[in-house]
């Protein structure tokens, strides 16, 4: 008998021993009799004794099996594990599609796709949670969301990611603060003025704003950086500064007059992109692959028609 095979007889060494007996063994791995009855046979004849002593009614270990059976039984767990998890890899996913997103997205995005999603899939049934808190996920315990919708990629290890899309962006204020403050003719104006940006890089946000042919990069301090659009939104429309923000939360603002659009002629890099995350183990699930594909597909008109 080859070596590569002896990992195989041992485990079912193990199983025979813990199940008492080559028929139940049998069934518990799903091969005939005979098979179990082999296995035993070939490792016997490999170490060259006997590992097992049979009466009508019990099997015991021999000197020899006893000394070996640590072994085997560490093997029959280790595939047992295997199994389990190719189990759950291929088994059909059961139970609702839990979706976190961060909350002003998810109020303002999701509300008009779930629907459509669940026409389009009435066999995915969805748990959708708006807490900041959901968008946390831990790939490794399976706790969480099965799929979160962040404006942050998944850089936590175990997880994948897929971007969706991102808003066109807009400089925007209050009239009050123009007033007291001034309005900025061109790029170069915003350094002197409060502005109200998304997290950057580092203590300074940057960004290229372009006009034509014409480039203009800007770095400036910010008086306000986070990563929720709506507390920028809501600083903005406080008149505390100008806003970097995505276009479709200013539109009601700008309607009513409460807002001004600034360098209207200049386009600014998209900002705050959306992800899908989820498990890499979670790759399979096609619940999360509809999910994540009927996004990636509806993320972007929707964003223009809000």
């Amino acid at each position: 008998m080859s070596l590569i095979w002896l990992p195989a007889q041992l485990a079912t060494l193990s199983k025979v021993v813990e199940l008492n007996g080559f028929s139940a063994a049998a069934r518990a791995l799903g091969v005939p009799k005979a098979a179990v009855s082999r296995a035993i046979a070939d490792l016997e004849a490999f170490l060259g004794v006997k590992v097992l002593t049979r009466t009508t009614r019990r099997l015991s270990l021999t000197e020899p099996g006893q000394l070996i059976y640590p072994h085997a039984r560490r093997l029959a767990d280790e595939a047992d594990a295997a199994r389990t998890q190719i189990g759950r890899w291929f088994a059909p996913p059961t139970g609702p599609l839990r979706v976190a997103a961060d909350p002003t997205y998810g109020r303002i995005l999701l509300a008009p796709l779930v629907p459509r999603f669940m026409e389009s899939f009435p066999d995915i049934p969805l748990e959708v949670n708006l807490q900041p808190q959901a968008l946390g996920m831990d790939a490794a315990s399976g706790k969480g969301s099965d799929v979160a919708i962040r404006t942050t990629s998944g850089e936590e290890p175990g997880m994948a990611q897929r971007l969706l899309g991102a808003p066109p962006a807009i400089l925007c204020a209050t009239p009050a603060y123009l007033q007291r403050r001034g309005t900025p003719e061109r790029p170069d104006d915003l350094r002197a003025h409060d502005l109200l940006t998304p997290e950057g890089e580092g203590p300074e946000f940057r960004m290229t704003l372009v006009h034509g042919a014409m480039r203009a990069e800007i770095r400036v301090t910010s008086r306000l950086a986070v990563n929720d659009p709506a507390v920028l939104h809501a600083a903005t429309a406080a008149g505390l500064g100008i806003g970097v923000l995505p276009e479709f939360l200013c539109r009601q603002g700008l309607a009513t007059g409460r807002l001004k659009l600034l360098l209207p002629d200049w386009e600014l890099p998209q900002i705050m992109p959306l992800y899908a995350v989820y498990p890499a183990t979670q790759g399979a699930d096609t619940r999360v692959q509809r999910f994540v594909d009927f996004l990636a597909a509806n993320v972007v008109p929707a964003l223009a028609q809000i």
